[in-house]
Formats: C-alpha cells, sequence, structure tokens
C-alpha cells in the first residue's frame, strides 16, 4: 500500500504569465535592434524600432492584468527592458546621430539620459509597494515615464526626418534637449497619465475620431505625426502641473478641521 505524497508547493512562473514576459522580452529586442539599425546609419528603422518597443511596452501590462499574469519576475523584467529599450538604447542612437561630433562632452549627455532613465525605473520600483504615493493616488505621474522620455530624446530626428535640416543634427542643439529630457524623466513635476484624463460622455464620439485620425496619420505620415505629439506632451507638462496643484489643494482643504462652532452666549 502506497502512502499518499504531501502536496508540495508549486515553483516557477505560471503558463498565464508567460504572453505578458514574451511581449517584454521582444519589447527588449526592439530597442536593441534600433542600435543595430543606428550603427548601420539606418535612422528611420532605429526610430522605429524605439517606437515599436514603446507600444509593446504599454501592451504587457494590460495583458498581464487581462490574463491574471502579474509576477513579481514579470515586474523585474519589465524594468530591466525598461531600461534597455528606452534608456541605453535612445542614448546610443542619439550619440551616433550628433552627439558623438561634440568632442569629449556629447558622451557624457547620452550617458546622462541613460542614467536617469535607470533612476527613475530604479525609484518607481522602490515606491511601489509604499502606501502613500501622492501623486499616484491622484492619477499623476512623477515625472516623464521611460517610454515618453525616449520618444522625447528622439524629436530632433523626427523633425531631421521631416524637413532635412542638417542644423537639427547641430551637438550645441541636440545637447541641451538631451539634458532636458533626462532632467523630466528624474523630476519629480505631476505629468498626466491615463487615470488623470476623464472625457464627457458627450465628448466620446469625438474623442474616437481623433483617436482614428491620429493612428491613421502616423500610418501615412509618421514623422509628422510623432513631432506634433512630442510637441503637445511637452507643452501639457505645464498643465499637468497645474492641475495636480488644483486637486493638491482641494485635498488639503477636505483633511483641514472644520472651524468650531461659536459657544452660546451666557
Amino acid at each position: 500500500m502506497t502512502s499518499a505524497r504531501p502536496d508540495r508547493p508549486r515553483r516557477g512562473i505560471p503558463l498565464r504569465a508567460l504572453a505578458p514576459n514574451a511581449v517584454t522580452a521582444l519589447a527588449l529586442c526592439f530597442g536593441l535592434t534600433g542600435v543595430r539599425f543606428a550603427i548601420a546609419g539606418e535612422w528611420e528603422k532605429a526610430v522605429a524600432s524605439i517606437i515599436v518597443a514603446g507600444i509593446l511596452d504599454g501592451l504587457d501590462g494590460r495583458i498581464a492584468r487581462l490574463l491574471k499574469g502579474e509576477s513579481r519576475f514579470g515586474a523585474e523584467l519589465d524594468s530591466l527592458s525598461d531600461v534597455i529599450a528606452f534608456g541605453v538604447s535612445p542614448a546610443i542612437i542619439i550619440y551616433l546621430w550628433s552627439l558623438q561630433t561634440l568632442p569629449r562632452f556629447g558622451w557624457l549627455f547620452a550617458l546622462a539620459h541613460a542614467v536617469c532613465c535607470a533612476l527613475r525605473l530604479a525609484r518607481f520600483n522602490a515606491r511601489i509597494d509604499a502606501d502613500e504615493q501622492p501623486h499616484k493616488s491622484a492619477g499623476f505621474l512623477t515625472g516623464v515615464p521611460a517610454p515618453a522620455g525616449a520618444g522625447l530624446m528622439l524629436l530632433p530626428v523626427y523633425i531631421w526626418l521631416v524637413t532635412g535640416e542638417e542644423i537639427l543634427r547641430q551637438p550645441w542643439l541636440v545637447a541641451p534637449w538631451a539634458a532636458f529630457v533626462a532632467f523630466l524623466m528624474v523630476s519629480n513635476v505631476a505629468t498626466f497619465s491615463w487615470s488623470s484624463m476623464k472625457l464627457r460622455q458627450g465628448m466620446r464620439l469625438g474623442a474616437l475620431v481623433v483617436i482614428a485620425l491620429v493612428g491613421g496619420a502616423l500610418i501615412s505620415a509618421p514623422w509628422h505625426t510623432l513631432s506634433v505629439i512630442s510637441i503637445l506632451y511637452v507643452l501639457a507638462i505645464p498643465f499637468g502641473m497645474r492641475s495636480y496643484a488644483r486637486v493638491k489643494r482641494q485635498r488639503a482643504a477636505g483633511l483641514r478641521p472644520a472651524p468650531a462652532p461659536d459657544a452660546p452666549a451666557p
């Protein structure tokens, strides 16, 4: 007579977590492929690879929540993928495209982007379990996320692909922009997230039309569209800061104790 074996805890990653992790790995591959195209001087393909990596990065989390496949392994893999795809790869692309012509200091500006991207992700991981996150609880982000930072870093390349103006490749113009984007990633400014933007019921149909038009524009005129989107994103940052300041004042007013009623006259 055989004795029943005690149930042992199963180890490993559940199968439902494989799909989002595969998408994350694909984003990493596309980010590194952008470096390969940059080395060959194929700038359109290099930039397109980073954009595809950003799209895949936006999908992996939603796929994980849909399949209930969230895991600590997936979170760590996503952070490592983001550092390479949106920190290291754009830094190398922008260095090969422009900053290598700046003696001694060009590489420092490229390094600043990669380092600030890694610091941002490290800060995010350190706060992921924190109970007190004022920006997140209000539906805002702290600073510019890594995929958006990579997209903003490549804005001079978008405009150059549209206009062909060689002045846009000058390091004295690209280097300050790279430093500005690096600062935005590690800053504490409140930026809009999807959860902070709410549409009125009568505007939903119009929003769907706009999204469809933007999708068509990305296919027919990708560099023009990406240039406009990047510029609008930067212009929206002050509005995000003002909107969060208003929410912060409303919260402070709600937490403030009500004034005591006047004592009755004797």
